[in-house]
């Protein structure tokens, strides 16, 4: 896992701006703490930093085959070995066992149709210099970031905006359209908060040569006809979950798994376990110094992970950890800074944010790489939504019904009838709805359901990816997760929904497909988000921070004063506290980023 940078321009020779390449890729430095290069030709520059996980001598980066083809590479490529053996019939020769190598050469081979052949997540740059031609690519769920911008002659390209505005060509600037798709909560791929700046769609490419800039897209989710019965289905799900989970183990540094003690992460953890032999695999899961006296349930949260986690590990028979945080560490200054500069930014989960930060930078004390069950809810209908009359009678987006206006940032009241999100959110709705495909004879219940599942999974999903990526990367921990293989997911989303509920509760198939791996007890308990802390400190703290984010000028020409102030004193439900963790984070990220806002 890395950082990727740099920029293709025909008005200038990038030659004489290595030291715009150089800061460029200085941003990502924590994303790639273990080395750092560039590469640099007349029309194109490359830059990169490296966290080694494969071939630690012999994966350097900026890659390149002679002066022609030059790649600088993100992520992790799971079928490398299939696609170098294939290489090599067809007359490669290889220098090194990485996948960056097997990457380059399937380029030289197939071009950007190397695309639809790679299995695994990865964002990359490749400079073709025979066609003078940059080529973008991202992975099928969007596991990986990538943004893009145009510059005068070309585009600039990077793993994180940050390391777009460190070219003179591009400022922070942010306009109505980018405080909409933030605010909104929609989660589109796109568009972002940065005037400008756009993503690489997941499984999307992106060329641009001297005729200007295209945009394709490789692969999509899509139904297909499902002909398994639901046994046949139950195996299958269990051969797919298998074959991800072992697919993505492969590491020359220390592996573990994040083991929260739900089905998801337990599963995972159980069959990487397994294939390890006398080896113990070492899980993780996180806890509050007052969880057990403090905990009391809420609208996304119906019982205390830590109990459960240490029964899996033992279970399964992992070297177990619990990391125990002191809430009031949640408030710290530096902690909450560090998490917004990483998101880039004002849109997150407060608390559940810094914690996980928190959380990754003491697992990176031992590993390197991490296992997640991060998707299992969306691919396999895990989320209240799915079984909520409400939600699936709503036409809305579903999370929106979860906290409803609660948890939402109440805007400046000039601010709120610029942005319309009302009218954004239904006008959105429509075309999501649009984008979803079908199959002939569905039931009115299959059609909802099939439309829940694709929201899910090309929109809510995104966000958490972008979280975990983010978060961990600023920890230099690579985290994979293997229910977002596209053979899994094109799998699940096609199976009718009645085997996907045919017990009556969430995640039917995967529960029916993780027996015999995790204890009982795991195997019927309910859905648990990610634990919050409930120390009345915190909230005090919170309301603390809050109140001085408001004393800024321009978090008040933002947001509705007027509304926040009441929630500075008193206890708060779930969603009032996040209301508070946002103005918060918008005080940090206006301090940090210092954008040219527009309106």
């Amino acid at each position: 896992m890395c950082g990727i940078t740099g920029w293709v321009s025909y008005h200038h020779d990038a030659r004489e701006h290595a030291a715009t390449l150089e800061a460029m890729t200085a941003t990502l430095a924590a994303r790639g703490p273990d080395a750092s290069g560039t590469w640099l030709g007349r029309s194109a520059a490359l830059g990169h930093r490296r966290l080694a996980v494969l071939d630690l001598d012999g994966g350097a980066q900026p890659m390149a085959a002679g002066d022609e083809v030059v790649l600088s590479y993100s992520g992790e490529v799971y079928n490398h070995h299939e696609l170098r053996r294939e290489l090599r019939r067809r007359g490669h020769e290889f220098r090194t066992r990485s996948d960056t190598e097997v990457v380059l050469r399937a380029y030289q081979e197939w071009g950007a149709g190397l695309a639809s052949r790679l299995e695994g997540m990865f964002a990359f740059a490749v400079w073709d210099g025979p066609n003078e031609r940059l080529v973008l690519v991202r992975d099928r769920l969007g596991v990986k970031p990538l943004y893009w911008a145009e510059i005068p002659g070309g585009i600039a390209f990077a793993s994180e905006p940050k390391a777009l505005f460190a070219h003179p060509a591009l400022t922070a600037r942010v306009d109505a359209d980018g405080l909409r798709e933030a605010y909104s909560l929609l989660f589109s791929t796109g568009p972002t908060l940065w005037q400008g700046v756009r993503e690489v769609q997941p499984g999307g490419i992106v060329t641009h040569d001297r005729g200007g800039h295209t945009e394709t897209v490789y692969w999509r989710l899509e139904a297909h006809p499902h002909d398994d019965d639901r046994e046949a289905t139950i195996e299958r799900v269990r051969d797919l979950v298998g074959q991800a989970a072992l697919s993505q183990r492969e590491a020359d540094v220390p592996l573990c798994s994040l083991l929260s003690g739900g089905l998801d992460s337990s599963v995972v953890t159980a069959l990487i376990s397994r294939s390890m032999g006398p080896e113990r695999l070492r899980s993780y899961a996180v806890d509050y110094s007052d969880q057990a006296e403090q905990f009391t349930g809420d609208v996304l949260r119906t019982g205390h992970d830590t109990p459960y986690a240490i029964e899996a590990g033992a279970f399964i028979g992992t070297e177990h950890h619990t990391v125990v945080l002191d809430p009031l560490a949640l408030l710290d200054p530096g902690n909450r800074a560090a998490v917004v500069a990483a998101r880039d930014s004002p849109i997150g989960v407060g608390d559940m944010d810094t914690s996980l930060y928190l959380l990754f930078g003491e697992i990176r004390q031992h590993s390197t790489v991490a296992l997640s069950g991060e998707a299992a809810d969306e691919v396999f209908g895990g989320y209240p939504w799915f079984h909520s009359p409400k939600a699936l009678a709503a036409q809305t987006f579903p999370w929106l019904l979860v906290t409803g206006d609660e948890a939402a940032v109440p805007l400046h009241p000039d601010v709120a009838k610029t942005l319309d999100i009302t009218t954004f959110r239904e006008d959105t709705y429509r075309g999501a709805l649009a984008a979803v495909p079908h199959l002939d004879g569905e039931t009115p219940v299959e059609h909802r359901q099939r439309e829940l599942q694709h929201l899910s999974l090309t929109r809510w999903l995104r966000q958490l990816l972008h979280r975990k990526d983010r978060l961990s990367m600023a920890q230099g921990l690579e985290v994979r997760v293997p229910y977002c293989d596209h053979r899994l997911v094109e799998y699940a989303f096609s199976a009718p929904w009645a085997f996907q509920s045919f017990d009556g509760r969430e995640k039917s198939l995967l529960r029916a497909a993780g027996t015999g791996l995790v204890p009982e007890s795991v195997l019927t308990r309910p859905k648990n988000h990610y634990p919050a802390t409930h120390h009345p400190g915190y909230t005090r703290g919170l309301q603390a921070l809050a109140a001085e984010a408001l004393g800024d000028g321009q978090v008040r020409s933002l947001v509705d004063e007027t509304r926040l102030k009441p929630l500075l004193a008193g206890p708060l439900e779930w969603g009032q506290r996040l209301r508070l963790e946002r103005v918060v984070d918008l005080a940090l990220w206006l301090d940090h980023h210092h954008p040219a806002i527009t309106l």
